[in-house]
């Protein structure tokens, strides 16, 4: 049986909600058969190799920075094998000052013209076993701007249509990335739980997402 280890911020209330979509991601692994391990510090992220005795990590913590020790045993896990999937700040503002988790990750967050709220529309522009079926769709959230690795694998995006950069701007939104023998998902979406309980297509983008990573397809 595929095996799982998730772990969140029970104290980033202020920023996103690692709890309650991380519960919501448990679920769905489960679904797919899928045992799990959650854990609300990082103290158990900085053993690689109890790290390397799981599949898939699903990873939900904003500015983790003080804990370089995790990065460090998740890097070198996912270059292992071990795959790693994650949403918005969770992932990819997490150890924001770690150019090597970065460089995992594949892209970091700079910014969210407009703040939560923001209505815009995700387009898929990539068949793959995570999109198979799912055509464009709306989404309403915190609109995602991000340095992106240009070695990532880009399955959707969204369109910045505002005056900071001062034209139309092309943003990734879903991307796949190889990291040595493992496996990288991410999707910006997630600010709150709501966004994947109203946004069906969200949800699923992100339970193929962790099934591709932990190689259950």
């Amino acid at each position: 049986m595929k095996r799982a280890i998730i772990t969140r911020d029970g104290g980033a209330g202020d920023f996103h909600d690692p709890v309650r979509t991380t519960d919501r991601f448990e679920r769905l692994l489960h679904k797919n058969g899928f045992e799990t391990e959650k854990f609300d510090t990082l103290d158990s992220f900085t053993d690689v190799d109890f790290l390397k005795t799981f599949d898939l990590i699903v990873f939900s913590w904003t500015l983790a920075a003080p804990n370089g020790a995790a990065a460090s045993a998740i890097i070198e896990a996912v270059k292992s094998g071990v795959g790693l999937a994650g949403c918005h700040g969770g992932l990819c503002d997490a150890f924001r000052e770690n150019t090597d988790w970065q460089y995992l990750t594949g892209g970091q967050w700079v910014a969210h013209p407009g703040n939560d709220g923001v209505l815009y529309r995700v387009n898929i522009t990539k068949e793959h076993p995570i999109t198979a079926g799912i055509g464009d769709f709306d989404v309403k959230s915190e609109q995602y701007y991000l340095h992106v690795d240009p070695g990532v694998d880009v399955l959707a995006t969204t369109v910045f249509r505002d005056n900071i950069c001062g034209r139309d701007v092309v943003m990734p939104v879903v991307w796949t990335k190889g990291y040595g023998e493992g496996r990288v998902f991410y999707i910006s979406v997630g600010h709150t739980d709501e966004v994947f309980r109203d946004s069906p297509e969200s949800e699923l983008l992100m339970e193929r997402g962790m099934i591709w990573a932990g190689r259950a397809f």
